[in-house]
């Protein structure tokens, strides 16, 4: 029977069939940060803080002017960005996922699973704050417009707007920590963090990309074209505000030619493209890549 067929009934028996099931994996692979990661030893600065190859100026002549010492403290205030813009997004994502669940029965696994999702990304931000303190980095925020942004859109996303869009933070996160987790290069407790991450965002993506479609279901054309370009955008502004330009300066670099250098590397813009590959499909696949929309992937350097 085609999906848009499909009585409520057995949609609801669907969901909370994926749900359970999700619910069974938090029951029996689940971490506690506070335990779990090694935040007595003091930081060792002989480590990095994320793969060379992630940094934003692996590959350009400023990288190749650095010291061994230079980049490993770049690579530390790079990681610590990348988790101060996780806390921002995993708070927009708990309050979207909170007001798609307020006031439906308690007792489904769907709800149950969804209140299990955001207690996750509450030890989450936890666990990124204190090791972006450990990694000797101060607290990296969004520009302005990025924070109204996201306020307006966890007020107003809804549907497959609100899931795709975590979708796209997860997916970006998720491909860089998995090259972090396993990088003997990078400082243990980091390895740790990232490794806690990509088994429990692993759920969570699993939902969003299963949510995304089942909500497509309902969305008449008009609907779909116009969250394919907010969808887009939300993720335009989740990755530009990945690496916070103040981290330049906090390394010790010189921060005006270290932004020039780092928008116009083409290394690391084709890491996010190729990383990103999988993602993209999925998009095409659930009819979110417009024209209008593949503007804003392309700025972003996904695509």
């Amino acid at each position: 029977m085609a999906s848009s067929t499909v009585r409520p009934q057995t949609r609801d028996r669907q969901e909370d069939d994926v749900a359970r099931r999700l619910l069974d994996s938090a029951a029996t692979l689940s971490y506690d940060p506070a335990t779990e990661v090694d935040w007595e030893t003091p930081l060792d600065k002989g480590f990095h803080g994320a793969s060379p190859e992630w940094s934003t100026l692996y590959g350009t002549a400023y990288w190749g002017e650095l010291t061994d010492e230079q980049r490993k403290e770049l690579t530390r205030q790079e990681a610590a960005s990348v988790a101060s813009t996780g806390i921002w997004f995993e708070m927009i994502l708990q309050q979207m996922v909170l007001r798609d669940v307020y006031a439906k029965d308690p007792t489904r696994a769907e709800v149950q699973w969804a209140l299990t999702e955001i207690a996750e990304e509450c030890r989450h931000s936890i666990m990124f704050a204190r090791g972006a303190e450990k990694l000797g980095a101060p607290a990296y925020r969004p520009r302005r417009i990025a924070l109204e942004l996201g306020r307006a859109f966890k007020t107003v996303a809804f549907g497959e707007a609100a899931y795709a869009a975590i979708l796209v933070a997860e997916e970006v996160l998720d491909v860089m920590q998995r090259d972090w987790m396993r990088d003997e290069r990078v400082a243990p407790f980091v390895r740790t963090i990232n490794n806690i991450h990509v088994v429990e965002e692993s759920r969570h993506m699993k939902f969003a990309r299963a949510e995304t479609r089942r909500r497509l279901q309902k969305a008449g054309w008009l609907r779909r074209r116009i969250h394919a370009v907010v969808v887009a955008i939300a993720s335009y502004v989740i990755v530009t505000s990945m690496v916070n330009k103040d981290v330049y300066a906090n390394a010790g670099l010189d921060a005006s030619r270290a932004v020039g250098e780092a928008r116009a590397n083409e290394h690391h813009k084709s890491m996010m493209r190729s990383s990103c590959s999988g993602l993209m499909d999925f998009l095409a696949s659930a009819g979110l890549l417009t024209k209008p929309a593949l503007m804003f992937y392309k700025r972003a350097n996904l695509i």
